[in-house]
């Protein structure tokens, strides 16, 4: 049982083994289809590994490049290209802050306006329409109720409310006069927070390409020395720049007269509450005027609100002795008394030449009365010969100007072979002529002095209409109408001037029309020296060539002396008439029918 066990499991055994090598041995010349599916698989991981390196290699070029480019933007030494402003001031601002690398940069918006009522529309039915329509009233728009049930106010129309904190947030609000077109930025407004040099030279950058800008205001931004420097070298660039606000900066430097050079376009200056103190005014009265140059186009100076003194008040003086631009001056709430008053009455009625003014006034006297001593003296002739000697030059034009000689010659007696008609015409025009001379050398023996006052005049006239004239066929530029203003004026210490107790007296500044004294220390005697003033430009008429009709309103309260005091009384009488504010009471007819 145990031997056929065996044998069968033998058999078994052999068929099993003998089916398995039928399975693994296949004929020669024939594929399963096992294998051709394996080969099809190992075809496509082999195309997806060649897929996934050409992927890789991009990858890896990418990851090079990008690191390239941020190791050349990480290279401190490699300078960035500079960039150049287009006159938009909103972009070249933002763009110049953050190539500044600033932590946060003020937004540039619109300046704030009140809002604009609209007008009332009117409820009138128009002509030939709706005729015998009654007009239906719009129903009242219900009020709006809050969470608690009470009527909610309304929102306000005078104002517009913002949110927490935002009024006091950096800003730079600008005024235009587009607002489509963002290039036409006129008045820029910055308020409350400071500008460093970083700050100061982007605005630099900025202004220096703006066309149309012609105000700018800086108020309480804690400029110093340095920023008022950098602020002053950019002014001449901003070509229609008018007027300048820098109210509420306190600098020590107190280099305020960098802001009214020669070169500076400034009309308008306010520099109210500054701290300034007797030096920054001594350098402001330079700027102004001296014996030999003065400011030709600053027509406003506010100084009010610092802590001018005496001393202060007279450099000012002093420098409007040979101002004649400036027309509005205001000194109020300062610390000036009676001497400084003396000086400012002294220098608006008239004033004694020193000796540095007298010999100035000496030398533009003799260069007006011998106007030839200044020209350059003429060509030779060898200039003109640019090939040829000189010898040989002058002999040519000797033989030139002898053939026209005989020329003249021969027509001459051709005329007096006509008839010697035309040669006593001429010999009539040739006395004429010398009496004409003999006549005009009379008259300058006896008229003397005044002969030579009309001729300067004259001259004057005549140089200042041969400039406009040259002017007008050259086309002028933006810039000339300020030097034809300064063609026409004139200095002071070429005026007529009187000889009293052994000095020179000349008339004084009339051009200034107004004066703001007020809130100050000046007493009896400091305003008895401005009300001789006011008397002495009222009463005399002064033949000055300067011109100018004096004072018309000036501002005196508030000082140590009373307003009800007599001196101030006689001040208000004579400059009210004068003020171009005022308006006369209206009569009334009583008074018309005495009249």
């Amino acid at each position: 049982m145990s031997a056929s066990k065996k044998n069968s499991g033998g058999n078994k055994s052999h068929h099993s083994s003998e089916s398995n090598s039928g399975l693994s041995t296949p004929k020669s010349g024939s594929k399963t289809p096992r294998s051709a599916s394996k080969s099809r698989i190992t075809f496509a991981r082999v195309a997806n590994k060649i897929k996934m390196g050409k992927k890789v290699e991009k990858s890896l070029k990418g990851e090079k490049n990008q690191s390239a480019i941020s190791q050349d933007e990480e290279d401190p030494n490699k300078t960035p290209e500079p960039y150049s402003c287009t006159g938009n001031f909103q972009a070249d601002f933002t763009e110049l802050c953050r190539r500044n690398s600033m932590a946060a940069i003020p937004p540039v918006i619109h300046r704030a306006r009140p809002p604009t009522q609209a007008a009332p529309e009117s409820s009138k039915p128009e002509k030939g329409k709706d005729k015998g329509k009654s007009a239906v009233p719009e129903p009242e728009p219900e009020p709006e109720v809050d969470p608690e049930g009470e009527n909610a106010e309304p929102p306000p129309k005078t104002y517009v409310v913002k949110d927490k904190f935002e009024y006091f947030k950096p800003c730079v609000q600008v005024e235009m006069e587009n607002y489509d077109k963002p290039e036409t930025v006129t008045e820029i407004y910055i308020r409350g927070w400071k500008i460093d040099d970083i700050m100061m030279n982007t605005l630099k950058q900025c202004w220096s390409v703006m066309e149309k800008l012609h105000t700018i205001n800086l108020w309480n931004v804690g400029l110093n020395g340095e920023t008022l420097s950098i602020m002053a070298s950019t002014l001449p660039s901003i070509v229609n720049l008018r007027t300048l606000i820098l109210d509420g900066n306190v600098v020590t430097e107190e280099n305020w007269h960098e802001l009214i050079t020669d070169e500076s376009p400034v009309q308008n200056l306010s520099l109210r509450h500054c701290g300034m103190t007797d030096k920054g005014a001594k350098s402001i009265g330079e700027a102004l005027g001296t014996v030999k140059r003065t400011n030709t186009k600053l027509v406003t100076l506010n100084l009010a609100g610092n802590q001018i003194s005496d001393q202060g008040a007279i450099d000012i003086a002093n420098g409007l002795r040979m101002n004649r631009t400036l027309m509005s001056l205001s000194l109020a709430s300062n610390q000036i008394g009676d001497k400084g008053a003396i000086k400012l009455g002294e220098v608006l009625s008239r004033f004694p030449l020193s000796h540095e003014e007298v010999v100035e006034r000496r030398k533009q006297k003799s260069s007006m009365g011998s106007p030839d001593r200044n020209k350059s003296p003429p060509p030779s002739r060898r200039a003109d010969s640019k090939d040829r000697p000189g010898s040989v030059r002058s002999s040519s034009q000797h033989d030139k100007s002898d053939k026209s000689k005989q020329k003249q010659s021969a027509k001459t007696k051709k005329d007096a072979g006509k008839g010697g008609k035309e040669a006593p015409k001429e010999e009539e025009k040739h006395d004429k002529s010398k009496g004409k001379k003999d006549d005009k050398a009379a008259a300058k023996k006896e008229g003397g002095t005044s002969s030579r006052k009309a001729s300067l005049v004259a001259d004057t006239k005549n140089a200042a209409k041969g400039k406009s004239k040259g002017k007008d066929k050259g086309k002028p530029s933006q810039a000339e109408p300020e030097d034809m203003g300064d063609s026409s004026f004139i200095n002071p210490l070429t005026d007529e001037a009187d000889f009293i107790d052994g000095q020179l007296w000349v008339p004084g500044n009339r051009l200034l029309i107004n004066l703001n004294l007020s809130r100050n220390q000046i007493n009896e005697q400091g305003m008895a020296a401005i009300l001789k003033a006011m008397q002495y430009q009222t009463t005399l008429a002064l033949g000055s060539k300067s011109g100018g009709t004096g004072l018309m309103r000036i501002c005196v309260f508030k000082n140590k002396i009373s307003s009800d005091h007599d001196i101030v009384r006689k001040i208000n009488d004579i400059m009210l008439p004068k003020d171009p504010f005022y308006k006369p009471p209206p009569q009334t007819p009583e008074a018309e029918s005495t009249s």
